[in-house]
């Protein structure tokens, strides 16, 4: 069993940085690929970025390409998001996922979900 708990959200103007975190409990956190989605309102929920356990593998959508950086540190249990030259379009609830290996785009394909954590940005 693992839980997640998200946190790093909050209200940034276009161009802005925000750098979302999501701690896992749990001591196999190390085995579980992890990933980020979005959900805007009235949408279903979206890929964000992936990786798998070694951090050897990262995957982007294509809309956050150059932009976000998936990265995860197994010593603190933590996956991170860093967002950079954020655009109003990026406006949601972000939450993170993990299963166990592969790594996968596919949201249905994970297992845990945190709570999720808002990101607003403002034109």
């Amino acid at each position: 069993q693992v839980q997640l708990l998200e946190s790093g959200g909050g209200l940034v103007q276009a161009g802005g940085s925000l750098r979302l975190s999501c701690t896992a409990s749990g001591r196999t956190f190390s085995t579980y690929a992890m990933g980020w989605f979005c959900q805007a309102p009235g949408q279903g929920r979206e890929f964000v970025a992936a990786l798998s356990w070694s951090g050897g593998s990262t995957y982007y959508a294509e809309s956050v390409k150059g932009r976000f950086t998936i990265s995860r540190d197994n010593a603190k249990n933590t996956v991170y998001l860093q967002m950079t030259s954020l655009k109003p379009e990026d406006t949601a609830v972000y939450y993170c996922a993990a299963r166990e290996q592969p790594v996968t785009v596919v949201a249905g394909s994970y297992d845990y979900w945190g709570q999720g954590t808002q990101v607003t940005v403002s034109s």
